[in-house]
């Protein structure tokens, strides 16, 4: 029922009054951006003014914006390094941050073959679970009703190691998911999901998956909306269901539980769901076995309303198979996060991806924005950066952070277009992360690293006195998990030594052995990434791609080899010239524990 009129908000009348406070806090928050903004620098530069960072560069308790400017230097990870290995390694003295750092979420960027370690505070959990907060009110008034219902989502725990000083390393969505604020959330009839938090909170990736399908199998005609945090997370979902629908629908025919799962509280939890229902695993098997799956996600799950995923950026690669699958149902992308720092909402989550835009919420930490030529090849200088009221429409930033936990003037990498304003706040596009070239779930590969694999693969030619003259690569969705594609124009000086199929699908393992740890773990522990793909290509491919960019209006003289492809024509053009496939036999070596 909605609430009294007086408790509206200019978003849209609030479906219940603590939707009406939710929403009112946005207003408040957006109205008033550039005070929040300046409080919120204040409050991180009072608390931490006897850092060992801040002290160094002598700012000696000043809080306003110039002086701060003028002394703090913008940073990347690299320039942060040492501070944050001493506190791995046990320093705890008030290095970045006057509170004590309480763990590590680990990025998805990466430093050397690691996720980078980014300090946090506890108090960061209430910041985080306040943006939680604030989503379902502004769904709620786009899509009416989503507390008649559930939320199917594809939740999931990752590996945790622990640094030498005895530090939790983690990522940020596993950190808050085995935390109180979401263990011990409380209920909420807008937010119910078919997952148990033990089906959730499970390690073995297959388990887990296994019963939360089975969950919201069972509940099916509950489920309003289907969701995880990445869009390739629930491609992943549903081919999941494609492999193991046999099983599943065995589970519930018989009403017990697949001797694959182990997990002692996932079974304890699952006992009390499993029940026998012949009807339903009849219908499954029936949907299931139909060799086209195209809507299959309404129709196993009829009442669902909308997608719950991210898909923005390099999961924008993912909506067509989303499309196939859900008969194109809306994909509503609800919020704007990193490990470094939460940073905003979509308020019109309904829209279509491509005009997808998020608000920053200017309490969550102090921003500013490195003005991005797009068209420029060289690297940005780090100054005159513009406060967060003080972007212009239309033009491309790359965001700069100060948090609460320590980080100052931090460069994400993130490269935003401004698209307009709510209040006073501004609304970003989300372009892309800066100098990422291929990514499949959670992985990003830089063409340091891609060239680096590439190198070191090639190690393997030398005996047959080959060598890689060429190469690009693209991200190829189509194939479910996605995989890396790597086209490679060999010189072959000796046809009668020429490398065989076994070598070079060595050359694939090679490389897949040389990329970082997160492209590892999907591999290994995830199953989000499939084997990694060498295509070769006739000689003189890489010069017919040359001429036709040419053709297009390139310049000959600056024309340089696209590491990375994803235009249609070029990839006909390459796959038109393709000699031989090759695939990584086996898989790489990973492991949870860090290096170092």
């Amino acid at each position: 029922m909605a609430v009294d009129s007086v408790l509206s908000s200019p978003l849209g009348p609030p479906a219940c009054e603590k939707d009406a406070k939710a929403l009112q806090f946005i207003e408040e928050m957006t109205r008033n951006a550039d005070a929040v903004q300046q409080r919120v620098l204040d409050e991180i530069l009072t608390r931490n003014s006897q850092t060992e960072y801040l002290k160094r560069f002598k700012l000696d308790g000043v809080t306003d914006r110039e002086t701060f400017k003028s002394i703090i230097p913008v940073v990347t990870y690299e320039d942060l390094q040492p501070e944050i290995q001493r506190i791995a390694n046990g320093d705890r003295s008030p290095i970045l941050s006057a509170h004590p750092i309480s763990e590590f979420l680990t990025s998805s960027g990466t430093s050397a073959g690691e996720r980078k370690l980014m300090p946090t505070i506890k108090e960061e959990l209430d910041r985080r679970q306040l943006l939680y907060s604030l989503l379902m009110p502004v769904m709620n008034l786009y899509v009416p009703g989503l507390d008649k219902g559930k939320g199917l989502y594809f939740l999931f725990i990752k590996s945790e190691t622990k640094t030498p000083g005895g530090l939790l390393a983690r990522p940020v969505l596993t950190s808050y998911y085995k935390s109180e604020h979401f263990k011990s959330r409380p209920h909420d009839p807008y937010n119910v999901y078919t997952s148990p938090n033990e089906t959730i909170l499970c390690s073995d990736s297959f388990q887990s998956m296994y019963t939360q399908m089975l969950c919201g199998l069972y509940e099916r005609e509950q489920v309003l909306r289907l969701g995880a945090v990445f869009a390739s997370g629930l491609v992943r979902a549903i081919r999941f269901l494609q492999l193991h629908w046999e099983q599943l629908a065995h589970d519930i025919r018989t009403g017990t539980l697949n001797p694959q799962i182990t997990n002692p509280s996932v079974c304890e939890r699952m006992g009390k769901i499993m029940k026998s229902n012949e009807e339903l695993a009849d219908f499954i098997a029936n949907e299931c076995c139909k060799e086209n799956w195209e809507g299959i996600i309404t129709r196993i799950w009829p009442k669902t309303k909308y997608l719950d995923v991210i898909v923005t950026g390099a999961m924008a690669q993912y909506i067509p198979t989303l499309d196939y699958y859900s008969g194109g149902l809306p994909k509503a992308c609800t919020m704007y996060a990193a490990s470094e720092c939460y940073f905003g909402l979509n308020l019109n989550p309904m829209c279509k991806p491509s005009e997808v835009s998020y608000t920053i919420m200017p309490n969550m930490g102090y921003f500013e924005f490195l003005p991005h030529d797009p068209t420029s090849t060289t690297t940005s200088s780090p100054t005159n950066l513009v406060d967060l009221v003080d972007v212009e429409v239309g033009k491309e930033y790359e965001l700069v952070i100060t948090t609460y936990a320590g980080l100052y003037r931090y460069r994400v990498g993130d490269i935003l277009r401004v698209i307009g304003f709510h209040n006073s706040a501004p609304q970003f596009h989300f372009v892309r992360r800066k100098n990422v070239l291929l990514s499949i779930d959670s992985d990003k590969t830089d063409e340091a690293e891609l060239q680096r694999a590439v190198e070191n693969a090639s190690k393997l030619l030398r005996e047959f006195n080959t060598s890689v003259v060429e190469y690009t690569s693209y991200a190829d969705t189509k194939t479910i998990p996605g995989h890396y594609v790597i086209y490679w124009e060999l010189l072959m000086k000796d046809l009668n030594n020429s490398p065989s199929d076994e070598v070079l699908n060595q050359c694939c393992l090679a490389m897949e052995e040389s990329l970082n740890t997160v492209y590892r773990q999907g591999r290994v522990a995830c199953n989000s990434i499939g084997p990694l793909e060498i295509r070769l290509v006739k000689n003189g491919t890489f010069e017919e791609l040359m001429d036709y960019a040419i053709s297009r209006g390139a310049s000959i003289n600056q024309y340089k080899v696209p590491r990375c492809v994803n235009f249609a024509p070029i990839l006909e053009l390459l796959d038109s010239r393709v000699m031989s496939r090759h695939f990584s036999p086996s898989l790489p070596q990973w492991t949870p524990e860090r290096r170092r």
